[in-house]
């Protein structure tokens, strides 16, 4: 009916007849849809439909001609400063897409690499440097890391809204290839603080909130595959480093170990340097100091209690599965390994289900992996002792259940704002999100070894 109408009502203004009579065509028909209509939702429907004939009629008949079916349309002025998301394109893939995902996958591996190695050094400086300190005060240096680590976020994230990956990745690659340098030279308690815990950790946050944040800029459909795919640098650093350390502590010890280590992250961030970069302007009104006011949101204040209570317990095995080990009676050498059993698991977890994420649904998929986590702690880790074939099952169980914390949380957070305020959203989120990890360890601390 509404086609009939839009078509009389062009054949009246091309013979040059006003819009008189399409006018009342238009009233008649829509008081007989109002009586014939059986629902009143239909009736509306009914109703806007030849509203908006009626408008185009009006319009000819005011000397304005409607537009032609299937030419575009300009938006008002209020509507093009609306902006609203779905106005948004995203490459969706192509060569600067994936070369952006390469560079976050480098950027990932050195940052969240060393995230997934601090179980090897909690385990050799408890033993070596630090052997005559409480393993409770040695937990402090890995707390602040992973506080400063996730923490930072807090300003870091509105910072690359505004200004962009450049200058936060580059400032983040040299605080943690410093950092690792002043490692190794480390010998007393705050040597430790001050090159790992400070350098290393802000590094880190400096590093993987804008490699995490860029990948927004460039997919929306295909987002939760592309972070799991760059997330997988972090789990394959996870693998490969503690390996490295087990078997070069030994030979060349502890110094040079760690200095080779930041020669290897220096390659790597100097390639994530290179390749990380957004293509979205700045947010109109926005500035770079934190805002909580964005709380009110209340999925997304929901969102975050609820992150905060996933990340309470997945790092405790994460940063004490190999002392665990060595505490149960398992040798240095494969407790050593342990780590890099979980990690192997990690790769799976972090790849997998970013790719059933963007078909089954991002929240949905990260509620079957925390279950899994539950499932493998209670289920396997209480009740395993010092069994190697147990604490390798838990390890891959674990670092699979768990690997989808870090590709999932960007684009559950993502779906809830728009790409250009990403940062911000995710540097706050995990800003509240750190204060859990501080808590967690003190109570793996000193539940797990001083009770």
């Amino acid at each position: 009916e509404v086609e009939v109408i839009l078509g009389e009502t062009r054949r009246l203004m091309s013979d040059g007849r006003l819009g008189r009579e399409a006018h009342d065509e238009t009233s008649n028909l829509s008081l007989q849809n109002s009586r014939e209509a059986e629902a009143p939702w239909n009736a509306r429907n009914k109703r806007s439909e030849l509203d908006r004939a009626l408008e185009i009629a009006n319009g000819s008949s005011n000397g304005t001609a409607p537009p032609l079916q299937g030419s575009p349309t300009i938006p008002t002025k209020s509507e093009a400063s609306a902006g609203t998301r779905s106005e948004v394109t995203y490459p969706e893939g192509g060569l600067q897409a994936w070369l952006v995902v390469l560079g976050s996958f480098s950027g990932m591996m050195a940052s969240f690499g060393l995230m997934n190695t601090i179980g090897t050094f909690q385990a050799y400086l408890t033993t070596h440097q630090l052997a005559n300190t409480s393993p409770s005060t040695v937990g402090w240096i890995f707390s602040i890391y992973v506080f400063l680590a996730f923490g930072c976020g807090l300003q870091i994230g509105p910072i690359f809204d505004r200004k962009g990956p450049r200058w936060l990745v580059f400032a983040g690659s040299v605080c943690v290839v410093v950092g690792m340098i002043g490692l190794s030279e480390s010998t007393r308690f705050w040597h430790f603080i001050l090159t790992f815990s400070i350098l290393g950790g802000i590094g880190t946050s400096l590093i993987f909130t804008p490699a995490v944040g860029a990948i927004a800029h460039f997919f929306a459909h295909r987002r939760g595959g592309a972070t799991g795919l760059a997330a997988t640098g972090g789990s394959f650093g996870g693998i490969v480093f503690p390996l490295a350390l087990q078997a070069l502590f030994p030979r060349i010890g502890f110094a040079w170990s760690v200095r080779l280590l930041a020669l290897i992250f220096l390659v790597l961030l100097g390639i994530a340097n290179l390749l990380i970069r957004t293509r979205l302007p700045p947010k109109a009104g926005g500035n770079v100091w934190p805002d909580f006011r964005i709380f009110r949101d209340v999925t997304f204040a929901l969102t975050t209690a609820g992150i905060f209570f996933i990340e309470w317990g997945l790092f405790v095995p994460i940063s004490y599965i190999s002392s665990y080990a060595l505490a149960n009676g398992v040798s240095p050498a494969f407790s050593y390994q342990l780590l890099a059993v979980l990690n192997a698991g990690s790769v799976f977890g972090r790849g997998i289900p970013g790719y059933v994420a963007d078909r089954l649904g991002r929240f949905n998929t990260m509620i079957v992996t925390v279950a899994l986590c539950l499932v493998s702690v209670l289920g396997i880790w209480l009740n395993i002792g010092g069994s190697i074939a147990g604490l390798c099952v838990f390890g891959v169980l674990f670092g699979f259940a768990s690997g989808s914390n870090i590709s999932l949380t960007p684009v559950c957070v993502g779906q809830l704002c728009e790409p250009e305020v990403f940062g911000r959203w995710y540097g706050t989120c995990y800003t509240v999100v750190s204060i859990g990890y501080v808590v967690r360890i003190i109570i793996g601390i000193y539940w797990g070894y001083d009770s």
